[in-house]
């Protein structure tokens, strides 16, 4: 008799070339998420004690792959309650740390109510966190995940030259097209970057970092990691696609790199401002098209791409709008990732080891019979 059970993780980070200090304890929120998970784990591998800000400290699944990570480093855990909605809540785990890393945000598109669902976990929980940076005499650098969304809405915004010099995302560039009615995730990304810029500018005690990653791949260190790149991912893998895929154009980037340039933002003295996190640039079919060498033989893969006019009609019915295929569909997207890796020395895996790791991870693995 057999059982599925997930890959084991893989290995840590490279932070070679990053002076992590570990003479104060470093404050991370949405430690148990995707990204959060690799950054604690990155933090504990190069020695630092970690305050872990989570929801359910006390959820023994929830945290295990946390303990797995402090029982294999020479760092120390700390976990410690926390709610973005819930004003104080992160104080506790800001006591007497230098850093503080935010990457607590949802990342999901699809929702019932955006204003509850997203912008209000997203603006009000940066407003939370930095009142609890305020109240912390200590803190004098905070490392904020944003989102290339914060820097564009819809693929289509990159036509226009005058906010984007020869169709590419910088770090100059703003998202001024989405909405509570359209793209909201990224709607609520950029209101939470913009009030984290207004925030820091009022004071000079703590300098903020922003890290602005494109579409993150790569394998997760949870049981059950929640993210929008995993459902699309899912959705290449499991059939859902099989008889084609949009060409939406996406860059991508490992989860592994988007943590290590978490961690070089905190440690750097010279990092500041705002860094582009991207290996590649892409879209959705040529991402399923690089499985089938390794995966067609045994996954229903898309192989082509869907026309634009059946788009258009089954939009509704395969969770697009049919302006999202309208602005999306057939663009290209590019983004420009020069400073995280001249300032933050941020080394890029190629798109195809991060998304076949993810893949691998996914897929249901038998154990040995008996």
């Amino acid at each position: 008799m057999s059982r599925q059970r997930r890959a084991p993780p893989p290995g840590g980070l490279d932070l070679a070339g990053v002076p992590v200090s570990t003479s104060a304890p470093v404050a991370v929120t949405g430690a148990t998420g995707y990204l959060g998970s690799w950054v604690a784990k990155g933090l504990l591998e190069a020695g630092a004690t970690v305050h872990a800000a989570v929801r359910t400290p006390h959820a023994t699944a929830k945290v295990a792959h946390l303990h797995r990570a402090a029982d294999q480093a020479p760092g120390t855990l700390r976990l410690f309650n926390a709610d973005l909605l819930r004003p104080g809540s992160y104080d506790e785990a800001m006591a007497g740390c230098q850093v503080v890393i935010h990457t607590a945000s949802p990342f999901v598109r699809q929702v019932k109510d955006p204003r509850r669902n997203l912008v209000a976990p997203a603006l009000e929980g940066t407003r939370n966190v930095l009142a609890g940076v305020e109240q912390t005499p200590s803190v004098t650098r905070v490392v904020l995940t944003s989102s290339v969304a914060a820097m564009y809405g819809d693929a289509v915004d990159l036509s226009d030259v005058s906010r984007y010099p020869g169709g590419i995302v910088t770090e100059s560039c703003w998202n001024t097209t989405s909405s509570l009615t359209r793209e909201p995730y990224s709607y609520s990304k950029t209101l939470a970057e913009r009030e984290a810029w207004r925030l820091a500018a009022d004071q000079d005690r703590w300098s903020l970092v922003s890290i602005n990653p494109a579409l993150v791949l790569g394998p997760a260190l949870g049981e059950a990691p929640t993210s929008e790149s995993l459902t699309i991912v899912r959705m290449l893998i499991d059939g859902t696609s099989r008889l084609g895929a949009p060409r939406v154009g996406v860059s991508v980037v490992d989860v592994r790199e988007v943590a290590r340039a978490h961690i070089a933002a905190a440690f750097l003295e010279e990092a500041h401002g705002r860094y582009v996190v991207s290996a590649e640039d892409t879209d959705i079919l040529s991402l399923a098209g690089r499985l089938v060498p390794r995966y067609g033989h045994r996954l229903r893969l898309p192989r082509r791409a869907l026309p634009r006019p059946l788009l258009l009609a089954l939009a509704p019915r395969i969770g697009m709008t049919r302006e999202y295929v309208r602005r999306n569909v057939g663009f290209p997207v590019r983004c420009d990732a020069t400073r995280s890796r001249t300032e933050l020395g941020v080394r890029y895996r190629p798109a195809q080891k991060s998304l076949e790791a993810m893949v691998e991870q996914m897929l249901p693995r038998r154990s040995p019979t008996a």
